[in-house]
């Protein structure tokens, strides 16, 4: 039993130790998007890199979910011989918890800079449309305007 306490815990340490990697890559996704000029290429290797830790944070907690499940009821019939290890686990939970909520803030932050961003792109694109199109129409009525039609010339005097 106290093996199986033992890998929960463990469990928990590296459940922690992917949610610090998920907040220092939401920090420097919030950097990226309030810098002068935003590197799109660095935004989405951080997305990236973001979505294979969140896939092994998924694994993390189905796995603790199903050795919590095979071993709940033995671990509740002995509450008080292991006392001290469900105190450690307690405390890992709330850390892992707290870490949890921060990062919610944080990507919550980043989703407001991201939509101020492309926002922000969509007005130039939409900007850059009609001078683009004012620069062509202007340049087909220049072009009709230098073209002669044919003319006939009188040759009798």
């Amino acid at each position: 039993m106290e093996n199986y306490l033992q890998v929960l815990e463990d469990g928990l340490q590296k459940k922690m130790d992917v949610l610090c990697q998920i907040e220092r890559l939401s920090i420097k996704q919030e950097q990226i998007l309030s810098g002068d000029s935003v590197s799109e290429e660095a935004f989405d290797k951080s997305i990236e890199e973001k979505d294979v830790l969140i896939n092994e944070l998924n694994k993390l907690d189905e796995g603790f979910e199903s050795l919590y499940a095979h071993i709940k009821e033995q671990l509740l019939a002995g509450r008080h011989k292991y006392k001290p290890q469900i105190a450690i686990l307690q405390k890992k939970i709330t850390e892992v918890t707290e870490k949890s909520i921060a990062i919610q803030a944080q990507e919550s932050r980043n989703k407001k800079l991201a939509e101020e961003y492309f926002s922000k792109a969509k007005q130039e694109l939409k900007i850059g449309r009609r001078s683009s199109k004012a620069a062509l129409d202007y340049y087909k009525s220049m072009n009709k305007t230098q073209m002669v039609s044919p003319q006939f010339m009188d040759k009798k005097k």
